[in-house]
């Protein structure tokens, strides 16, 4: 690692740690020629597939689209920051877990679905709504009723226990 201040190649690691909840390392360095210390940050460099959308056509996975997406949905609502992270690295996950060098735009999408119904309801039918888009009332009664029995079964598994 070359030092920053001096521009020497010789530095040694003073001190490694994890970090970023154990996705990165944080190292200590020193600079053999210099003496300054600084601190380098490393973490795996991963691949992501390309998404395929719907006209066929493939573009690089886009993380910043997917998150501005999820946030648009929890505009105003009353949804943690560090839920909305782990979300999308969830989504990540599932998507490198498929080890594919291509993912279905449509199966992302879903992802998406299922994480924002379990961080809000509202948030979810405002996701569902432009990403199905429905053309009429009768849409939103249908998932909003999907939702209601969701919600009324597993009130009921939490109550026999």
């Amino acid at each position: 690692m070359r030092c920053p201040f001096c521009q020497a190649h010789d530095t040694r690691v003073v001190d490694s740690r994890l970090a970023a909840e154990g996705d990165q390392v944080r190292r200590r360095r020193e600079c053999v020629a210099c003496g300054e210390r600084f601190t380098t940050y490393e973490s795996a460099e991963l691949v992501m597939p390309r998404v395929v959308k719907r006209d066929g056509t493939r573009v690089l996975f886009d993380e910043h689209r997917l998150r501005t997406g999820m946030m648009r949905a929890l505009e105003k609502r009353p949804v943690a920051t560090p839920a909305v992270e782990a979300s999308l690295a969830r989504i990540r996950q599932n998507i490198q877990a498929l080890g594919e060098g291509e993912v279905p735009a449509s199966q992302i999408g879903e992802w998406v679905m299922e994480e924002l119904r379990e961080l809000d309801q509202v948030a979810y039918v405002r996701f569902a709504s432009v990403y199905r888009s429905f053309e009429d009332v009768s849409a939103f009664r249908e998932v909003i009723e999907g939702l209601e029995g969701r919600t009324a079964s597993s009130g009921e598994s939490g109550e026999s226990r």
